[in-house]
C-alpha cells in the first residue's frame, strides 16, 4: 500500500531534503508540500493524504500544533507527525494534545523518519527515543512536572506580560494566574518570575 505524505515546513531547502529523503522509500508518495500551516491545513482537508509531516513553527503565521489540531479533528483525517527542531516539553505537549500521532526530531536518520511515518500511517502512535523519555519521565513524577497550563503561563511570564494580561490572555481570572505560578514556583523550587523563567529554560521545558 502506497503511503502519502503532505510536507509541511516553511523552508524549501527542509522540504527538499525530505523529499529526497522519502522519495527513496518505495511505498512513499509525496503528494503535496505547504510553506505555510494555513495550506497545509487546506490540503488535508482535500483529502488524498494518509501522513502530513508537520513542522512546528511557521513564521508570523498558524502554529504547527493549531494546524495539528485542526486537522486531527476532522473525520478520517490524515495522521500527523511532528517533524521539528523544538524538544522542549510546551512543544511536545502542545502537540500531543493537538492529536498528533507522532513527534520526530530533524536531526533523526532517515530510517527512523521512514519507520516513524508507517508507525503513524498504521495509526500508531511514533514518537522518537528522547520524547518518549521526557513523556515518561513527566509520568514517573507527575507532582514535579509542569501542567501545560502552567508551560503556558510562563512562556507569557517569559515575555514580559503582567498577569493582569496573562488572565486576558488565556480567559483565566487574576487569582487563577497567581494560583498557576505559586505552583510554579513551587515545582521549580523557585521563588520569582525570573528565576522561575530560568529554571524551566534551564531543564528544557520551555524554548530558550
Amino acid at each position: 500500500m502506497t503511503i502519502r505524505l503532505l510536507l509541511a515546513d516553511d523552508h524549501p531547502v527542509v522540504r527538499a531534503g525530505l523529499r529526497a529523503v522519502l522519495d527513496a522509500e518505495p511505498d512513499f508518495e509525496i503528494a503535496a508540500e505547504a510553506a505555510t500551516a494555513e495550506r497545509a491545513v487546506e490540503l488535508a482537508a482535500g483529502g488524498g493524504v494518509d501522513v502530513v509531516l508537520m513542522d512546528l513553527q511557521f513564521g508570523a503565521g498558524m502554529h504547527g500544533s493549531e494546524a495539528t489540531a485542526a486537522i486531527a479533528t476532522r473525520p478520517g483525517a490524515p495522521r500527523v507527525l511532528v517533524l521539528t527542531t523544538y524538544d522542549t516539553d510546551a512543544d511536545i505537549l502542545a502537540a500531543v494534545e493537538a492529536g498528533a500521532s507522532g513527534y520526530l526530531l530533524k536531526d533523526a536518520p532517515p530510517e527512523e523518519l521512514a519507520a516513524a511515518v508507517r508507525t503513524a500511517a498504521s495509526g500508531q502512535s511514533a514518537l522518537a527515543p528522547a520524547i518518549a523519555h521526557r513523556l515518561m519521565d513527566r509520568m514517573r513524577a507527575p507532582a514535579e512536572a509542569l501542567s501545560r497550563r502552567e508551560l503556558e503561563v510562563l512562556q507569557l511570564v517569559r515575555d514580559g506580560l503582567s498577569n493582569q494580561r496573562i488572565s486576558k490572555e488565556l480567559f483565566l481570572s487574576q487569582a487563577t494566574v497567581k494560583s498557576h505560578l505559586v505552583h510554579i514556583y513551587a515545582k521549580l523550587g523557585v521563588d520569582s518570575r525570573t528565576a522561575a523563567v530560568a529554571a524551566a529554560t534551564a531543564r528544557g521545558l520551555m524554548r530558550r
